[in-house]
């Protein structure tokens, strides 16, 4: 599974492990909407609990540790050599989270089912309701490390020497709202990249030749992303990974940046 997302019209449920990973930033995990429909076989992986350590000094959504995380995807079926495909409602937000996590912890065979559950339901139509388990425990060991990460002095540093993404709304960049965070703002140094231009008219990721062309500036450079807690920031990670750059996460986001009042906070329209 060379591409980091697959069609729904590619997807066969029976041949890979499907995590149900809808979840939304002011609801949170939404396991009620998998247990009402799912795609059949796949099993729900909370993102607040599986896909992140508690909040704290190093942000809202932290990396699990090791065995946390690779307790979680055991329990969900995923062994070493399991493809294992993610998705969501649509835009695939929810699911380059545990798509990136599983690349950053050794699991190379994954992708974001590109379009979600809706793309399913309009290709194939499928359904399932309950909660499902799988027949087995998986035999995922989690190695972190197959994924750059940025701590807050990298990040801060590849703001000024490379390229760093905000892939917060424009808003929440110029410091004009902080809905969930105490300082408005950004990195200084960092673009403002925000998680619409990804997308296109119907919520899905852009093409490969779209998203090639959008970010052929950084083909040559060290490239960084973040959010506010390193959700989205994924989702930009896997785009750029669609138009063939790799791309460091700062998991912490500005969840974390801030919680340092010696760091630097920028404002306004310019890096």
């Amino acid at each position: 599974m060379t591409s980091p997302i697959i069609s729904a019209d590619d997807l066969d449920p029976d041949r890979v492990t499907l995590l149900d990973v809808r979840w939304q930033l002011a609801e949170g995990a939404q396991p009620d909407l998998y247990a009402s429909a799912h795609i059949p076989g796949a099993v729900f992986v909370d993102l607040d609990r599986d896909l992140s350590a508690p909040p704290g000094a190093r942000g809202r959504h932290p990396l699990p540790t090791p065995e946390d995380f690779g307790a979680a995807m055991r329990a969900a079926g995923v062994s070493q050599g399991t493809r294992v495909v993610a998705y969501d409602d649509a835009n695939g937000l929810a699911a380059a989270r545990a798509w990136w996590l599983l690349r950053y912890f050794g699991h190379d065979q994954v992708a974001v089912l590109d379009g979600g559950l809706t793309a399913w339901i309009g290709a194939r139509g499928q359904l399932a309701e309950g909660d499902e388990t799988p027949e087995h425990e998986g035999t995922f060991q989690a190695r972190p490390g197959a994924r750059p990460i940025l701590d807050a002095d990298a990040a801060g540093r590849l703001a000024t020497t490379g390229v760093l993404l905000d892939a917060r709304a424009p808003e929440r960049y110029r410091g004009e709202t902080e809905p969930l965070d105490r300082v408005a703002g950004h990195i200084p140094g960092a673009r403002n990249w925000p998680m619409a231009r990804t997308l296109d008219e119907d919520g899905r990721l852009r093409s490969r030749a779209q998203l090639t062309e959008a970010f052929a500036e950084l083909a040559d450079t060290a490239v960084g992303a973040y959010c506010g807690s390193g959700i989205t920031a994924a989702h930009t990670v896997l785009a750029l990974e669609l138009a063939g750059i790799e791309a460091a996460l700062y998991p912490g986001s500005w969840s974390e940046w801030v919680t340092d009042p010696d760091r630097p906070v920028a404002t306004g329209d310019e890096p």
